[in-house]
């Protein structure tokens, strides 16, 4: 990268001001920002000042920017030190910037760069014909089609050294030139051509008509249903069909044990009076009869069963249990009289 410096006494003009109408313009950008914050316009004011000048920045134009802003001369000074695109020394018609980072530098920009010193000289050097200068600079984001250069407010990319040179020659006879790719690519499409979205029904429009179609056919089919059931509603208005009442109910089959269906499947025939008697003597085995009392012996037996089963007793328990027979002792003996207790006067001694 070359060296930010002014260019030297001999060139600078003894003054600037910006013309009536570039004046106005530049009013007009300060009006953009918020009072106290017209610094801010510091830019554009310093690119139409270069523009007002033949493509350069000359100190006094720096300056009065400056003044005009309410800005230090030395912050306007860093601004216009510190970006490319101001030219601090006079260029030629056509100022060549070209750019040398990195994916520029892969691409083949040092080849460019041997090409421009070996045609223009040292960077900032302007031809003797006045017609171009060039510098290097950094990144200028058209990395996709690199090497690329500025030439004045257009960029030319894939360039090579034969490439720049048609170009250069084109432009310094007036001859139009091709802004853009040098070698035919569109845009930023890959080198040699694209290689996707090749089918042109995907951005013709073709395609989105071929859905559309389908759609179309999709309410057409729709239309027709709904016509086909309108229709069916007004026949079965018209013409209704016959009720079905035992539609949908269980079907009734008859019993497998009569004694003629039991006859012809092999089997013993069973009497209808035969199966009442066999249901009441199962009724009256299943279930006891709860209203007669069981007997003392049955109740002892059944307590002694349950006893050395470990199981507990059948008995009803909504009954009180009856009173243990005393072994060895008759049913009709008296009951044992009670020992008198010490307290009672009358059983006393």
């Amino acid at each position: 990268m070359a060296n930010r410096r002014l260019a030297p006494a001999s060139e600078q003009p003894a003054a600037f001001a910006f013309s009536s109408e570039n004046a106005d313009w530049a009013k007009g950008q300060i009006e953009k920002y918020p009072e106290g914050r017209q610094a801010s316009a510091v830019i554009p004011l310093l690119w139409k000042a270069q523009e007002q000048n033949g493509g350069w920045l000359p100190q006094k134009a720096i300056e009065a920017v400056a003044d005009e802003l309410g800005m230090p001369h030395i912050r306007v000074l860093e601004v216009a030190t510190f970006y490319t695109m101001f030219a601090l020394e006079p260029v030629g018609k056509f100022w060549i910037q070209l750019c040398g980072t990195v994916p520029c530098d892969s691409c083949g920009a040092r080849g460019l760069k041997d090409y421009l010193h070996h045609r223009l000289g040292a960077p900032g050097h302007v031809s003797a014909d006045g017609n171009f200068s060039w510098l290097e600079v950094e990144c200028l984001g058209a990395c996709c089609n690199a090497p690329m250069a500025q030439i004045n407010q257009d960029y030319y990319e894939d360039l090579t050294p034969d490439l720049l040179g048609k170009l250069m020659d084109d432009l310094a006879a007036g001859r139009p030139v091709k802004i853009g790719s040098q070698v035919g690519r569109t845009s930023s499409e890959p080198l040699g051509g694209a290689d996707t979205l090749t089918d042109a029904t995907l951005f013709d429009g073709s395609r989105v008509g071929a859905w559309r179609k389908r759609f179309e056919q999709k309410d057409e089919e729709n239309e027709a249903g709904k016509a086909e059931a309108a229709s069916s509603e007004q026949r079965a208005a018209s013409d209704p069909k016959p009720a079905r009442p035992d539609a949908g109910r269980a079907v009734g089959t008859s019993a497998t044990d009569a004694p003629a269906q039991r006859a012809a499947a092999g089997e013993t025939p069973v009497k209808a009076g035969d199966k009442v008697d066999a249901a009441d003597r199962t009724e009256s085995t299943a279930q006891p009869n709860k209203s007669a009392p069981a007997a003392p012996e049955t109740i002892a037996k059944a307590e002694a069963a349950g006893a050395e089963a470990g199981t507990q007793s059948a008995l009803p328990r909504n009954e009180p249990p009856p009173q243990p027979v005393n072994s060895g002792a008759s049913a009709d003996a008296p009951a044992p009289a009670s020992a008198p207790h010490p307290s009672d006067p009358k059983k006393g001694n």
